[in-house]
């Protein structure tokens, strides 16, 4: 499976949205320049989102989005699904052989824990605290 740059960015617009959550609206704009994404582009991101219930719309002069929700209630799944659509390793699952559809399950099934388990709050408050798994190598 891999993610495209819709579900990227819609990742992008709903994390900033919930570092944001209680201080009223972020313009997409600001969203745009802060993470030096296309404007455009998270115009077209957030249509889906909104209609979802993800986000809400705020007009006016110093309008823009909010969350829809508590951050702690929306999760990495719900905005992959709106943008990406259904999540699955592969495309007829269920005209592989046993051993093969078995693994493909556990694959989708592993995937769908990680991104329903993780959310909007746990990736707004992630730190970096300099701890990385990539290995090191010197010459």
């Amino acid at each position: 499976m891999k993610i495209s740059t819709k579900g990227r960015y819609g990742l992008t617009i709903m994390i900033e949205l919930a570092k944001k959550h209680g201080e009223g609206p972020i313009s997409l704009k600001t969203i745009a320049q802060a993470n030096d994404l296309s404007e455009h582009y998270l115009e077209q991101l957030i249509a889906p989102l909104r209609n979802a219930g993800l986000v809400r719309s705020i007009r006016g002069a110093y309008g823009g989005y909010v969350l829809g929700d508590i951050p702690s209630k929306i999760t990495a799944g719900d905005i992959i699904r709106v943008l990406e659509g259904p999540i699955s390793p592969v495309e007829g699952i269920e005209n592989e052989e046993p051993a093969k559809r078995e693994l493909w399950m556990r694959i989708r099934d592993a995937v769908k824990d990680v991104l329903d388990n993780t959310t909007v709050e746990d990736l707004a408050n992630h730190t970096d605290n300099g701890e990385s798994d990539a290995y090191m190598f010197y010459i």
